[in-house]
């Protein structure tokens, strides 16, 4: 496969030839360099090209490849989808406020973001790692600068591990930050600290626990409820149904990581349920396989999933 020149080619290699190495193990194939050409031998060689070529997909559109992107590129390789890739990398998310552009990586990101962006309401569910809350706040950032909202309003259920607000020290906004940090630390990166604070102080960014919904009515804002599978049913309906004219909601949660006292449903299971296929709610599921962290992140949560099973086939 010809990459068309030394830098792109040095960029699909990887630092000392690594990202050509790992390709040669996962597949089982043999690889050399010929000037600005990758030559590869082996039963699985026509996937090998796939990857390259979905690796120099990456290299052109100037971001980096690390070991995350690398294998997802091998595994749609093997199911016959490395075409995806280039797909993935097409269009900018958000800028952050260093001029920093927040890119999809992976299928299922991409099809979140479409969805969140055609659909009123959006449910995001699925394992730790997919990018479901950070894209989240990254649009209800790009929605603002855009003026397509008036207000960001981010919500959580305050109740993890056995834990409730009253127990913990301090005042509300005290009490609240432990919950919402991954929240806030997303806004700062795409306002900049000066403004952030700016708009927390006028009221423009709203950060409350999810009780303090009730009675309201949301209109021209942004909301994102995190955490979302530690809702009941009861705060899930209330929710919903806050919302008003020109308003947009985006649900995240991982149903694997409920912290409900045992006999309590899910609310985000149920609505999930109960509102697939109704029109402008859209309900977009991710697997370990839109896991962006380290890739360990990923056999962790397969790990667990398969753990999960063996457990349901126990009891049945």
């Amino acid at each position: 496969m010809e990459t068309g020149g030394l830098d792109k080619l040095q960029r699909v290699l990887g630092v000392f030839d690594e990202n050509l190495a790992i390709v040669s193990r996962e597949l089982g194939l043999v690889a050399h360099v010929d000037g600005t050409a990758i030559h590869l031998e082996g039963e699985e060689e026509e996937t090998g090209k796939a990857v390259l070529e979905s690796l120099l997909s990456v290299a052109e559109a100037g971001d980096t490849i690390d070991k995350g992107s690398l294998m997802y590129c091998i595994s749609l390789a093997r199911e016959g989808r490395a075409g995806d890739m280039a797909g993935v990398l097409r269009g900018v998310v958000a800028i952050t406020s260093r001029g920093k552009p927040v890119k999809c990586k992976t299928v299922g990101q991409k099809d979140y973001v479409a969805a969140i962006k055609k659909n009123t309401i959006t449910f995001g569910v699925g394992p730790a790692g997919t990018g479901k809350t950070y894209l989240a706040v990254c649009l209800a950032a790009a929605a603002y600068k855009a003026k397509e909202a008036e207000k960001i309003i981010l919500t959580r259920p305050a109740v993890e591990a056995g834990e409730k607000l009253g127990f913990l020290p301090g005042d509300l906004q005290t009490k609240v930050d432990p919950y919402l940090r991954p929240l806030y630390d997303a806004l700062q990166e795409m306002f900049g600290l000066d403004t952030y604070q700016k708009l927390m102080e006028k009221g423009t960014i709203e950060v409350a626990p999810l009780a303090y919904m009730r009675g309201r009515t949301l209109s021209n804002a942004f909301v994102i409820l995190d955490e979302a599978q530690n809702a009941t049913r009861e705060q899930m309906k209330m929710f919903l149904t806050r919302l008003g004219e020109g308003c947009k909601m985006v649900v995240t949660g991982d149903l694997t990581q409920t912290d409900l006292p045992a006999g309590k449903t899910s609310g985000l299971k149920q609505a999930v349920r109960l509102l697939k296929g109704v029109e402008d709610i859209a309900v977009c599921t991710l697997t370990d396989c839109d896991v962006v962290r380290h890739p360990l992140v990923t056999k962790i949560v397969r790990a667990y999933e398969q753990d999960e099973k063996r457990s349901k086939g126990e009891k049945k």
